[in-house]
């Protein structure tokens, strides 16, 4: 594992991307700020009883294209950027996200913090391929330098300027927080749940209505792509007062039995529930974009659950890409031995090593939870999916080279044909 099993589970989803499964309560809030390469606007706040207003946060949201060359490499890397929004009293620890992806196409994760007040960005590459166990892992030492980001990577010169005109899909981007109390009429319980969302908002384009749409859907867990899309306002009032009714009806009778009976033990933080959901950029070229539904859910207990949810779109047309629209039919035993293949580095496995090492079984299923990037397919394994929770969130990178056999044609990366790389 990298550096971020050593973070309590309750702030692995700011540091972390993994998977939103269908059916998990996405929960959005009462505070909303959109911003737009770097225009804020003043946040609309929803009047409501079930939940406290949260203060305009102090970091406006943003997605931001860099472009830059790594130390001792000669290919340039475009990183997609994005600050997820502070929400006063909350920590910053992973607020920052980042996704990019090596010249072969393989995709890797950026975590980190933006300390409050400063103009400098601290990020770690926290991919397992990248990590190297320990909080003092590779590191990238930013600070604002005009539009661009200048400073070191482990120690080397390292500059990265933004892309004013961003290929692929251009983002806005909106957060959303609030504090939902279990007995609105007892102030003094000084226990709280916590509710946030980060959305990512096409701006541009023939088909952003349709992206924007279908990232709703995803924020909310939807399976189905034509389902009626609601507003991010309306999804936010909708998830807010269903995630009120429950937590109140839950933990209202529990947190007046504590106020009586203080000998009965049990951690007030049992009851400080949180739930978050975010949309991440992994991809963002060309005709290709690639999506990451993040959602995180505690509700008691020693760790909450999370999990990204993917998937990729056909910028040309709006069109979801599932797992039959990318691979022919009849395929998944060709693609299980692929994966077993390509699995080891993602594991931290030696090439002599067996999957069971790492995994439950000694094989590993082709999930259907599968992005594209311009080099190939990655798939995506939720914590206690394929192994232990210990094991947090997997990812395997395959590149087209070795998916050429069960791929299906005309695919929207390299302007519509499958890359051979």
């Amino acid at each position: 594992m990298s550096f971020l099993s050593t973070v309590p589970a309750g702030r692995l989803l700011r540091a972390w991307s993994a998977p939103v499964a269908a059916g998990m309560l996405l929960a959005a809030c009462n505070s909303g700020t959109d911003s737009s390469a770097g225009k804020t606007t003043t946040p609309d706040t929803a009047s409501t009883p079930a939940a406290a207003a949260a203060p305009v946060a102090d970091t406006p949201p943003w997605y931001h294209q860099y472009r830059g060359v790594l130390p001792g490499s000669s290919d340039s890397i475009t990183v997609h950027l994005q600050h997820l929004g502070e929400t006063p009293g909350e920590t910053t620890l992973g607020r920052l996200v980042g996704f990019y992806t090596a010249p072969d196409g393989h995709p890797y994760q950026l975590a980190g913090d933006q300390p409050s007040g400063t103009d400098s960005l601290i990020l770690r590459d926290i991919s397992r391929e990248q990590a190297t166990g320990s909080s003092e892992g590779t590191e990238w030492l930013l600070k604002q330098n005009g539009t661009a980001l200048a400073g070191t990577l482990n120690g080397q010169p390292l500059r990265l300027r933004l892309v004013s005109s961003p290929t692929g899909v251009q983002f806005s981007a909106r957060n959303f927080s609030a504090d939902v109390l279990p007995r609105p009429d007892h102030p003094e319980d000084s226990i709280a749940a916590h509710l946030s969302m980060y959305a990512l908002v096409p701006t541009a384009g023939p088909s952003h209505e349709k992206l924007a749409a279908s990232i709703v859907r995803g924020l909310r867990g939807d399976t189905i792509e034509t389902k009626p899309a609601p507003t991010l306002d309306a999804l936010w009032k909708e998830q807010l007062a269903y995630f009120t009714k429950e937590y109140r009806k839950e933990v209202a009778p529990l947190a007046a039995t504590m106020a009586k009976d203080t000998s009965d033990y049990r951690p007030r933080a049992t009851l400080a529930y949180e739930q978050e959901a975010n949309s991440y950029v992994l991809w963002n070229e060309g005709n290709l974009l690639s999506i990451g539904y993040f959602g995180y859910d505690y509700s008691g207990g020693a760790h909450g659950l999370y999990g990204t949810y993917v998937r990729s779109y056909d910028t040309r047309t709006g069109r979801a890409l599932r797992f039959d629209d990318i691979f022919q039919p009849g395929t998944k035993p060709q693609l299980e031995g692929i994966l077993g293949r390509y699995a080891r580095p993602a594991l931290g496995l030696k090439d002599s090593e067996p999957l069971k090492s790492a995994l439950f079984q000694n094989t590993l299923p082709a999930t259907r939870n599968v992005y594209l990037t311009s080099g190939g397919a990655v798939f995506v394994y939720l914590p206690y999916e394929v192994a232990s929770y210990a094991q947090g969130e997997i990812s395997v990178f395959v590149p087209y080279s070795a998916l050429q056999p069960v791929l299906k044609p005309g695919l929207p990366n390299s302007g519509g044909t499958v890359a051979s790389r």
